[in-house]
């Protein structure tokens, strides 16, 4: 019988390691998962913000910030971000 993991269990197997965050809308967050809840709020350090523009893609370093998960469209786990892919 092949074994399942919950999308909540693989969220919590990424706290303290690097995640890339896609928004809904043009913003996307790098940085090291610190938790999160039940609604996937999360809170990310040594974030980088990337936001994409008519001009091209623009980053912005942050210590910390608080993601709202009704706004969170895609997670990858160990992903250092847009310039990774």
């Amino acid at each position: 019988m092949a074994s399942q993991i919950l999308p909540l269990e693989l969220i919590d197997r990424c706290i303290g390691s690097q995640i890339w965050v896609i928004m809904k809308g043009d913003r996307e967050f790098t940085g090291t998962l610190l938790g999160f809840d039940d609604f996937v709020n999360m809170v990310l350090e040594d974030v980088t913000e990337y936001q994409i523009t008519a001009e091209g893609r623009k980053s912005n370093k942050l210590a910390q910030t608080l993601l709202n998960g009704n706004n969170i469209c895609m997670l990858i786990p160990g992903s250092t971000g847009p310039e990774d892919s």
